[in-house]
């Protein structure tokens, strides 16, 4: 695949979920992470289950196409193999509670004394400014501050959390985007130094339309369960065996669809004639679908409504989903072996450029796997790194790899 991020080199402080994935995705697009880890474990995601052999799954999930340094953040020795990785980078991406990076001695006026051109990419919990900037953030507490539960769970008066963790992932989908904006507004004099995000802002972003009813209308949406909280049909609905997803988006697709079910009458009904009307009365058209939907299986009836234009589509788990057909056929699942000989599956980055798909290069890195060859890149002798390691400041190889249980 193209590779438009080649040559950009990225500092990698984040850890976690928000700063590895940016990071991940900034990989796939060619950029060389430089995951720097910490010799107290490294990324704390290491340590959180899933575990597969000792590696952690959930550090696995987001960190292909990287390499890891592991040093002594605060001791002098680390603190100058970092500046140095950071003098010669195009990118430095953190996602620490405020004030964390200028504790380790790395303030904007030092950044900007050691690398001018640098690009620093920040994800926080709650923004730069106001009560909340010191708070630490989470994803689920963030979920619940932002309005997203509210407006997640089987009905009025519930509040369900997200069940992937939608705000860190997010988050860092609109670093990554902020980095590239960045990077390529050199190209007219407009190249800000830092680019930030917060959980709070990206997950208020994320309430389109149910926000701007609370903004517009001062009216608090509330969960509708599995249907579309403003078109109908759009939802879950009951088959004789398993309930599939069917989307009626407009006029048009209503009429195909009540003459795909054989309730032509339900066109002139006045109860559901428009999209406004069918949303007012969708507890008797779901009722109305349902009796006819039950005569068929689901796998008998989502070809047949997808036949005819609507989209409709089976209600997988992951291990259904991840063995479908059309992952098969998009190449969505890759193999990879680890430095230490053990296989792990992975998906790709979803991104394609010209037709071509992102590709895993290389697999999540071990603990230090990569210290003692960028550090040799940037000039130390093999004696220099041992000296290092014998020292306590880095990590070289699979010395800490995983977590135990």
């Amino acid at each position: 695949m193209l590779k438009p991020l080649r040559g950009i080199t990225v500092i990698d402080l984040s850890r976690a979920l928000a700063g590895p994935y940016c990071t991940a995705l900034l990989a796939d697009m060619g950029a060389r992470i430089i995951k720097v880890e910490s010799i107290n474990g490294g990324d704390t995601a290491r340590q959180w289950p899933p575990f597969q052999d000792g590696h952690s799954l959930y550090f696995d999930s987001v960190n292909r196409n990287k390499v890891s340094v592991c040093i002594d953040f605060y001791s002098a020795e680390g603190r100058g193999i970092l500046a140095g990785l950071i003098a010669d980078a195009d990118v430095l991406v953190e996602n620490f509670k405020p004030g964390t990076l200028e504790k380790m001695g790395f303030t904007p006026a030092r950044l900007e004394e050691l690398n001018p051109g640098l690009v620093v990419g920040s994800v926080t919990g709650f923004g730069n400014t106001g009560p909340l900037k010191d708070d630490a953030g989470l994803d689920q507490v963030i979920q619940g501050m932002s309005g997203l539960m509210s407006v997640t769970g089987p009905g009025p008066g519930s509040a369900y959390r997200v069940g992937v963790p939608i705000v860190d992932i997010t988050s860092g989908m609109i670093c990554a985007f902020g980095i590239v904006s960045s990077l390529l507004g050199a190209r007219n004099g407009e190249r800000p130094s830092r680019v930030s995000t917060s959980l709070l802002e990206t997950a208020l972003n994320l309430s389109a339309f149910q926000g701007q009813k609370a903004l517009s209308l001062g009216e608090a949406p509330t969960p509708q369960g599995n249907n579309h909280p403003v078109i109908a049909p759009y939802g879950m609905f009951a088959t004789a065996t398993e309930p599939i997803n069917i989307a009626v988006g407009s006029d048009k697709q209503w009429r195909a669809f009540c003459d795909l079910l054989g309730i032509p009458a339900a066109v002139e009904d006045p109860r559901f004639i428009t999209g406004a009307d069918r949303s007012a009365n969708r507890d008797p058209l779901s009722e109305l679908i349902e009796s006819t939907l039950s005569a068929k299986s689901a796998a008998d009836w989502v070809p047949l409504i997808s036949h005819a234009g609507i989209p409709c589509g089976p209600i997988y788990d992951y291990t259904q989903a991840l063995a479908s057909e059309q992952v098969a056929a998009l190449g969505l699942v890759q193999r990879r072996q680890r430095a230490d000989g053990s296989e792990l599956p992975l998906l790709r980055g979803p991104l394609s450029l010209d037709g071509e798909a992102s590709e895993i290069l290389s697999p999540p890195p071990l603990l230090g796997e990569h210290t003692a060859q960028v550090l040799m890149e940037r000039g130390m002798t093999h004696d220099d790194v041992t000296r290092l390691e014998r020292e306590g400041r880095v990590v070289c190889g699979s010395a800490k790899i995983g977590a135990t249980r």
